[in-house]
């Protein structure tokens, strides 16, 4: 008898999910556990596989396509068996729509037909962003398929290989036609409503303020160093910003709420949000019990959490349920800027760019190290004054940074 594949559920908010490629074609054979498909839902990507041995008899869902939970997306069986398909005339309109409308990109490679690329979703986002031909890539995964290790390999080959600087390079002439149009689809399409969502139904003010981290800095190099001793553990200022949030919420419990239906939820406990770039988006992994954490222990599933995400495997259970989130532009050069509130919470906050300045201490002019600080909050749950004590208590904890780590 045909088994029936279906789109997993997620995690309990999933309401849609969406094939985003098909690693096997009908009539192919398969083996119990092997990848048959990859799946997106909200901000994850992962692969199904075959729960049983046999031979895909069908493909109900086409690549692009998006269906709720318990959807059967295809069957597998023996060979030639025949199957059930309740509404067959729906699901062959479906896939003639879905055949149409799918867009033509530039950076994959076109497949010649019935053949099917093997190859996992994170090595493919990494082939198309360093433009590599995935057909060329020998996969050394289960049933050849292309993995993360595969492309490394190829990109550190491609990169030791020598330049021939005499050949005249002649760069790609624009396209005079009409401009591209890319459909808002996937993870981009969650955050453009989520977003959008979030100015529209909420309050939303940034306070600004510059936090003198000289002492910070000598300090976070202090303990790397005494830490690396013994492991390999790297604390960075990030590491010390989230320890110093955490306590400074301890002290403003009102900015670790919620404005639900006109009524301010307060939350017991400290659910950290870690806001991490990805090359289509991003995420918010969530630390929780950040209340009962050290700074080393929040460190370590700060990155912990950064790398899942990074490579994904973040669960999507791991991205819900923050109260506060925090969000990092430092690297990017940014100082101020403007972070949009993960609603339902009442404040996000934005580190940007250390930078080097001449400031009086006293009497003297010294060479201090300066934090720029952006806090977006909910006006309908805190006014400026209460939203700007937070931030000064957060200043003094990142000032006087042993009071960080005792």
């Amino acid at each position: 008898m045909a088994v029936e594949v279906v789109m997993p559920k997620l995690g309990m908010a999933m309401k849609e999910g969406t094939v985003s490629l098909w690693s096997k074609a009908v009539g192919d054979p398969v083996q119990k556990g092997e990848a048959i498909a990859s799946i997106n839902s909200e901000k994850i990507e992962m692969d199904i596989e075959s729960p049983a041995e046999g031979t895909i008899l069908n493909i109900a869902v086409q690549e692009g396509q998006g269906v709720p939970p318990g959807t059967v997306i295809c069957h597998i069986g023996n060979p030639n068996e025949k199957i059930k398909i309740d509404e067959p005339v729906a699901v062959e309109t479906k896939v003639k729509i879905a055949v149409q409308e799918k867009p033509k990109t530039k950076e994959s490679p076109t497949l010649p037909t019935g053949d099917r690329l093997m190859i996992t979703p994170v090595a493919r986002k990494m082939a198309q962003a360093a433009n590599l031909d995935m057909e060329k890539i020998q996969g050394t995964g289960p049933g050849e398929r292309i993995t993360k290790e595969d492309v490394q390999k190829v990109m550190e080959e491609r990169d030791s290989m020598p330049v021939n600087t005499e050949e005249k390079i002649v760069p790609p002439q624009p396209a005079l036609e009409s401009p591209q149009h890319i459909p808002v689809k996937g993870m981009r399409n969650i955050i453009a409503k989520r977003m959008k969502e979030s100015l529209q139904s909420s309050a939303q003010l940034t306070l600004t303020m510059k936090v003198d981290v000289t002492d910070l800095v000598i300090l976070q190099k202090q303990a790397t160093e005494t830490l690396q001793k013994h492991e390999s553990t790297k604390l960075t200022i990030t590491d010390f910003v989230a320890t110093a949030v955490v306590l400074s919420l301890k002290e403003h419990p009102k900015m670790n709420s919620a404005y639900i239906e006109d009524n301010i939820i307060l939350y017991e406990h400290i659910h950290l949000g870690l806001a991490v770039a990805l090359e289509n988006g991003l995420v918010v992994p969530v630390i929780r019990h950040a209340e009962n954490c050290t700074l080393r222990q929040l460190s370590n599933k700060g990155k912990e959490l950064a790398r899942c995400a990074r490579d994904g495997q973040l669960p999507i259970e791991d991205m819900q349920g923050s109260t506060f989130t925090i969000s990092n532009l430092g690297a990017y050069g940014v100082e101020h800027f403007t972070p949009i509130l993960n609603t339902p919470e009442t404040g996000i906050l934005g580190i940007g760019s250390a930078y080097d300045t001449p400031l009086y201490i006293g009497e003297e002019l010294e060479r201090r190290t300066i934090l720029p600080l952006s806090l977006t909050f909910d006006h309908r749950v805190l006014d400026g004054a209460p939203a700007a004590a937070f931030l000064q208590t957060l200043k003094r904890y990142l000032e006087e940074p042993i009071t960080v780590i005792i």
